[in-house]
Order: structure tokens, then C-alpha cells, then sequence
């Protein structure tokens, strides 16, 4: 044993490195292998084997290399690299979660900003029969309240503004969804024809009546 000792010399700083690679290897794996079991519901599959077996890959010689120079320091680093793996498996779940929540954010985001761009579209489509005189003019319906599918597409523009703000993307979602349904009921209630083209100013009723060959 004196021989192996002196011919694999170990300081302080070289067992700390082993320490260190084996407690990294030895939580990643363990966290990795606990991710995949939990979103496999508790169905072993290769992606576990694969995370066990990289981890050893890197693990046992880690702590070989120690328990050359001295046994003890293999036990330490094996130790060590045991509690940081079992501690790993442990919180696995709580970072799966973590996890889980980000992305649903993430994708509550992307949601309220498509719905956003939806509602935009929507509102300028609105403008038009509110501010541009020869809409106005051809379609009076739109800007009268008094009529059912007007009055029901304001109450749908009021509701989609209300879930805006909220945090409620999915209910935001569906509002605009709404919303643009009861526009295209106003639009038809009021004479016009949605598959023409609506985007000159001065367009009037007739040209608006011709069907869009794009």
C-alpha cells in the first residue's frame, strides 16, 4: 500500500477537485435521473439509465483516484458525493415544479402578447367606422349602439380591455376571440362586405360591395 501511496501523491487541492467533480457529477445525475422518472410517471426508462451511467462515468474515478492515495479519502469523497446525490433526488421535485412554472409563464406570456397584437388589429379595424368619414357615412350601423350586434360587439371591446390587464391570459385569450367575432357580426349586421377590401380611407359603399381578387 506505501508503494500505491507514493505513486499517486495527493495535496489538499486534488482531493478538493475530486470532491467537487464527484458532488457536481453525483447531484446532476441524481437531479436528472429524478426529472426523467417524474415526467416518465415513475416509468424507468433508457434516458435514467443513461443519466446513472454518465454519472458514473465520471464519479468512480473521482473517487478511485483518492482512495489510491489513502482510503479514507475515498470514503470522504464518496461520502460527500452520496449526500449531494440522495440531497439532488430529494429537491428534483421541487425544481421540476420550478421549472413547470416558468415555462407556463412563458407561455401565458406569448399568448397575452398574440392576443394583444389580435386586439390591436381589432380596435383599428373599429376606428375606421368611428373616425373615417366615408365609413361613417356607408355604414351609420356601426357607430349606433341601439343596434343588437353593435351593442354586443362594445360589450366585447369593454371585456377584453377589463381582461388586459389582468392576469389572466387564457381568459384574455378568449375575450379577443369574442371580440372579433362580434365585430365581424356588427360588420355583416351593417352591410358590410368582409371580403372586400377596407383599407382606403375614401372608399365608398359600392367599391366596397366589389370582391377582392388579391
Amino acid at each position: 500500500m506505501s508503494t500505491i501511496t507514493a505513486s499517486f501523491p495527493m495535496g489538499p487541492i486534488q482531493l478538493a477537485v475530486c470532491a467537487a467533480v464527484v458532488v457536481l457529477a453525483a447531484a446532476v445525475s441524481a437531479s436528472a435521473a429524478r426529472q426523467h422518472l417524474i415526467r416518465a410517471s415513475g416509468e424507468v426508462t433508457d434516458a435514467i439509465f443513461w443519466d446513472g451511467f454518465a454519472g458514473l462515468v465520471i464519479i468512480l474515478p473521482a473517487i478511485v483516484i483518492p482512495a489510491l492515495a489513502s482510503p479514507l479519502a475515498g470514503l470522504a469523497v464518496a461520502t460527500v458525493g452520496s449526500v449531494a446525490g440522495a440531497c439532488a433526488f430529494v429537491a428534483a421535485p421541487r425544481l421540476v415544479s420550478r421549472q413547470e412554472s416558468v415555462l407556463e409563464q412563458q407561455r401565458e406570456a406569448a399568448a397575452h402578447r398574440k392576443a394583444a397584437a389580435v386586439h390591436r388589429s381589432i380596435l383599428a379595424r373599429w376606428r375606421r367606422y368611428e373616425l373615417e368619414p366615408a365609413y361613417c357615412i356607408d355604414f351609420p350601423g356601426m357607430s349606433d349602439p341601439s343596434q343588437p350586434e353593435t351593442a354586443a360587439f362594445i360589450k366585447a371591446m369593454k371585456l377584453a380591455a377589463r381582461l388586459q390587464e389582468s392576469s389572466d391570459a387564457a381568459g384574455y385569450g378568449q375575450a379577443v376571440a369574442r371580440l372579433e367575432r362580434a365585430l365581424a357580426a356588427a360588420e355583416r349586421a351593417a352591410g358590410v362586405n368582409l371580403n372586400a377590401a377596407l383599407s382606403t380611407p375614401h372608399t365608398a359603399q359600392a367599391e366596397l360591395e366589389e370582391p377582392n381578387h388579391d
